[in-house]
């Protein structure tokens, strides 16, 4: 039976993690419609070790799970995977109610521990492929740099197969009552939030991700894994593994996004029609998208997803419109490389929008579809058979893709 805070993994391993539902953008950014849950693990034996923190706002809670487990015994250890505040901004107050426990981190974390929290005492320094015995429990230590920052590790217990992976195999949204895979609908909720959790969080690092991931997958038996948001897997790791292998490659799915920015309606008008080419074409999976009202991060998670993106704009100031202006610069620096794109702009009277959008697919090295329609004031009839030739013509190109 479970305490009344924690869940046990194993007959020596705790889940401690916390919910937050207050915090309305992870990382001041990204929209949290369901909030997320903070994974922390307690290791007991001849030594209590713990793996990973929380954020500050959620220490009181974390603070009783802890306590619910170790009663009244020493807490020895402190694993630092990961130094980025949600996982860490608690550690000044764990210190003080231990302040003669260890901390073992890697030679990168060392910086971040002192400018962050002006830590500099009780650290064992681990490399990567290094096993620590810590009392009668035992953990190997993989570095996994800019996955998703520079210090980022995780670690392996040999014994139970237990991997600590960080914010690897993450996700947002908190843990409702479930908190093992197979205890939720992953597939119904958790799995759109996780696609955007990676995008967002790892995407612009897809190439190291994947390099880690392929190190782990091909080095480690893993029967557990235990990340640091989302759920904890016990039953099928392995889904979890294949889906962020397919994330940090890329692969894209036989659909098309098409996001638009449009101040008096007339942009939209278009992006209607051109979805409506979309579909004349024979694509059935369409997202239509106002760059205004969607927050960045669904945009991202669209034109990770779909093999076709469409941008439109219409133009400001002899330029793109700002929100267009915006994720375009986001979109740099995913460097994403499975996409077949299509532009189309409209203006008043100077233009302005094609010709950054060009530029934009130029800078990118993007292949981009050849009809391109750019429109003065409102589309015409002539104009929107323009705009559903171009939808019609990203549907083939999609489908030609796939022989």
């Amino acid at each position: 039976m479970d305490n009344l805070l924690t869940v046990p993994i194993n007959d020596h391993l705790y889940y401690i993690g916390v919910n937050d539902r207050q915090t309305e953008l992870f990382e001041a950014m990204w929209p949290l419609p369901d909030g997320v849950a903070y994974n922390s693990y307690l290791m007991t034996g001849e030594k209590n070790i713990l793996l990973d923190l929380v954020k500050i706002n959620t220490v009181s809670v974390f603070v009783e799970k802890l306590q619910e487990v170790l009663g009244d015994k020493p807490l020895d250890y402190i694993v630092v995977h990961h130094a980025e505040p949600d996982h860490s901004s608690a550690i000044l107050n764990i210190l003080d109610i231990y302040p003669d426990v260890k901390i073992v981190c890697n030679k990168k974390t060392v910086d971040f521990l002192k400018n962050y929290y002006d830590i500099e005492d009780n650290l064992i320094i681990v490399k990567d492929g290094e096993t620590l015995e810590l009392g009668n429990r035992k953990l190997t230590f993989y570095m996994t740099p800019m996955v998703h920052w520079p210090e980022s590790m995780v670690s392996y217990e040999e014994e139970t197969k237990t991997l600590f992976s960080q914010d690897i195999f993450g996700g947002f949204g908190t843990l409702d009552g479930g908190i093992f895979d197979d205890e939720l609908r992953f597939d119904e909720y958790y799995l759109d939030e996780t696609r955007r959790y990676f995008i967002n969080i790892v995407g612009k690092y897809a190439k190291q991700a994947l390099r880690s991931l392929n190190k782990l997958a091909t080095t480690l038996d893993i029967k557990t894994i235990c990340p640091v948001h989302g759920p904890v897997w016990r039953k099928n790791p392995q889904k979890i593994i294949d889906l962020y292998v397919s994330l940090a490659s890329q692969e894209v799915q036989d659909g098309v996004v098409i996001i638009y920015g449009s101040m008096y309606g007339n942009t939209e008008k278009m992006a209607e029609a051109v979805a409506r080419g979309v579909v004349h074409g024979g694509i059935k999976d369409v997202r239509v998208r106002d760059v205004s009202k969607t927050p960045f991060s669904y945009l991202l998670a669209d034109a990770w997803k779909y093999k076709g993106v469409i941008l439109g704009s219409c133009s400001y100031d002899n330029d793109l419109f700002p929100p267009m202006k915006f994720i375009t610069e986001e979109f740099k620096h995913q460097k994403m490389k499975n996409n077949i794109w299509g532009i189309f702009g409209s203006y008043s009277w100077s233009g302005g929008a094609m010709k950054n959008l060009k530029a934009f697919a130029e800078d990118c090295k993007y292949e981009v579809l050849e009809t391109q329609p750019e429109i003065k004031g409102a589309a015409n009839n002539e104009d929107m058979e323009e705009l559903m030739k171009l939808g019609e013509e990203m549907a083939k190109a999609i489908l030609a893709s796939k022989e």
